[in-house]
């Protein structure tokens, strides 16, 4: 099988296409024939040497495709079954634990970059119905990641106010169940034509952060203050969004692109009675309600383009290029 392959210490120019013997399934295993994968920063870390891996390493976290056989004592699954992974497979239900959050594909154990992986069969769940399987290869980190922030965690209903930041893969499937959920959006971005394309997801309030630097003073102005911020630029963005929030708001920080540390004003968010919560994707549960739930709401991924496995790194560039607008993925 044809497989992509991470060479130390990482680096674009350090993906290696290789052929490798096709795994078969053991007890509890199922063989998947993987179709599609998506793109993550997570799998960009990975590839780019930021989260050292074993010289090797088969990247991707994401992966959609079908059943091509399965191992002694495996019933939820047979042949032909089209299947999506999950970014944390020993995380069923619950909350998070260390044990929960080990084995994640492409970065502690072999990716989707892949033509076949074998994995347990409990690590996958079914796609949503009518989807294609580059579509379902969207899910398993950003969308879950957004579902989790604004759902399980921030507990959002209809007539709340979301804020989300730019327009990366979480971020846009942030406005898009948001607005499922009925709740307002406050949209940010440096873009004037990506505001464009977020007004119409359906935002309701776009607000340009290069132009407007203090734009959590201006989201709180529109709006009277938000109930949630989808939150992923960390130390750079969180006193905007502290500022942007209602008292008793939620923060959902899911990323750290400005950076791993830095000042916040902390007694902002203590008289404001702010909630800060850190969020890394989902358990199986997640993904299984949040797959239920875009399938009664009709929703589908926004889909920036597509590249065949042995152009990966084609993809990594084009996507810290930041001119995408979606997901970007591969398929096989």
């Amino acid at each position: 099988m044809k497989v992509a392959a991470v060479k130390a210490p990482g680096g674009l120019d350090k993906i290696a296409i290789e052929e490798r013997e096709t795994p078969t399934p053991g007890p509890g295993e199922v063989q998947v024939r993987v179709r599609a994968s998506s793109l993550n920063f997570h799998d960009f870390a990975v590839a780019a040497g930021m989260i050292p891996v074993p010289d090797g390493r088969i990247p991707m976290s994401d992966g959609a495709g079908e059943v091509t056989a399965v191992g002694s004592g495996v019933k939820s699954w047979k042949v032909g079954d089209p299947v999506l992974s999950t970014f944390f497979p020993n995380w069923s239900a619950g909350g998070p634990t260390l044990p929960r959050l080990i084995g994640v594909p492409g970065d502690h154990a072999d990716g989707f970059a892949a033509e076949y992986v074998v994995m347990p069969a409990t690590a996958f769940t079914r796609i949503p119905t009518g989807w294609s399987m580059t579509e379902a290869a969207t899910l398993p980190c950003a969308a879950l990641t957004a579902w989790r922030a604004l759902v399980v965690e921030a507990r959002i209903k209809p007539g709340d106010i979301v804020l989300t930041q730019g327009t990366g893969g979480v971020s846009i499937f942030a406005v898009q169940l948001a607005k499922a959920m009925g709740a307002t959006v406050v949209a940010t971005s440096s873009s004037a034509g990506k505001l464009a394309r977020l007004k119409e997801l359906g935002a309701d309030y776009l607000i340009n952060y290069k132009d407007e630097p203090d734009w959590g003073e201006e989201a709180a102005a529109l709006t009277g203050g938000v109930h949630a911020v989808v939150e992923i630029g960390g130390p750079g963005t969180m006193g905007q969004s502290i500022r942007a929030c209602r008292i008793g708001g939620h923060i959902s920080l899911i990323g750290v692109l400005t950076g791993v540390s830095g000042e916040i004003p902390t007694a902002l968010a203590m008289s404001k009675n702010v909630t800060i919560k850190g969020v890394t994707v989902g358990s199986i549960q997640d993904q299984e309600d949040m797959i239920a739930a875009i399938e009664v709401a009709g929703l589908k991924p926004v889909i920036d383009s597509t590249y065949p496995l042995d152009r990966i790194a084609a993809a990594f560039a084009h996507q810290i290029s930041q001119k995408h607008f979606g997901k970007i993925c591969l398929e096989f």
